[in-house]
């Protein structure tokens, strides 16, 4: 976690992914309030438009394994060593679920149905909360990933209940939004943890190592790391701010275009939404007398 660029391929996986999601799920709820259902994937058809989830199957691997790498390579940092290994864990564990994901419509839906997935993700979820801020110090960088970390707990809530109740719309909004903050507080932390330009007034870095890229935050000053701290807070407000403000326009423009069709807003779903339409206006009239 300690580089600009594990937060910036972070936030390039949680902000599309978040999205996607969040336009899919609202196209649905739209087109039916009552039939709405949600789902740990919202699969195109035809299949090569979901270009997104097959990116993730080759990123992900490829992330873990360079994991390893740093993993080997620091052999006189233990406490490193350790992170490292649970983050490759980690996104071992996201890739299985990517290729769960791509494989559950040719596996028998009572073994391997939305239900099961929603619990694994949010099992999934909660060992990533356990890894974030592993091996960092420093008062501002705790802050930072202690609310990437209730944001995760978030996630893995929402998740926990979708498998429960996946009809739940609401805790779906819930989860893409969360998906979309971590995305973009990802970004954030990168920009003020990692780079010159956006850091704090009065805090600087410090290398741990000179062969490593792992580096603290440090305040001169005890003032100084109490405004970064109300920065990082004040921050994390204008984020979820935004976040929201862009959640309820993607909602709301959806809803003024809900008969335009995407995704599997089009697909199997839909017709099964129109034909059940078809029935209740096929049924009899009954007049009182």
């Amino acid at each position: 976690m300690a580089s600009m660029a594990t937060h910036f391929s972070a936030a390039l996986f949680l902000l599309p992914v978040g999205l996607r999601r969040l336009f899919f799920s609202s196209s649905l709820y739209l087109k039916n309030p009552s039939l709405f259902r949600s789902k740990t994937w919202y699969l195109s058809d035809p299949k090569w438009k979901n270009l997104d989830l097959y990116v993730l199957t080759v990123a992900f691997p490829i992330a873990s394994f360079s994991e390893i790498f740093l993993f080997l390579t620091f052999t006189g940092h233990p406490t490193y060593r350790f992170s490292f290994m649970h983050q490759s864990l980690v996104l071992f564990l996201y890739w299985a679920l990517a290729i769960l994901f791509l494989l559950r419509d040719n596996i028998d839906p009572l073994t391997l149905n939305d239900n099961f997935l929603f619990v694994l993700t949010g099992i999934v979820f909660f060992i990533e909360y356990t890894v974030i801020g592993n091996g960092i110090s420093g008062h501002i960088s705790e802050v930072f990933y202690g609310l990437c970390g209730n944001l995760t707990v978030i996630c893995c809530c929402c998740c926990l209940y979708l498998a429960i109740r996946p009809r739940a719309f609401f805790m779906e909004f819930c989860f893409c939004c969360g998906l979309v903050l971590r995305g973009t507080w990802f970004f954030q932390a990168a920009l003020c943890l990692y780079t010159d330009v956006f850091a704090f007034k009065g805090c600087h870095k410090i290398m741990v190592s000179p062969e490593s890229e792992n580096a603290e935050l440090k305040c001169d000053l005890e003032d100084d790391g109490l405004r970064g701290v109300a920065l990082v807070n004040l921050l994390f407000i204008g984020h979820a701010i935004g976040v929201l403000l862009v959640s309820f326009g993607v909602f709301g423009v959806l809803s003024r275009h809900r008969n335009s069709r995407h995704g599997e807003a089009s697909g199997p779903l839909l017709a099964e939404l129109q034909s059940d339409s078809t029935v209740t206006l096929t049924l009899p009239e009954f007049e009182l007398e």
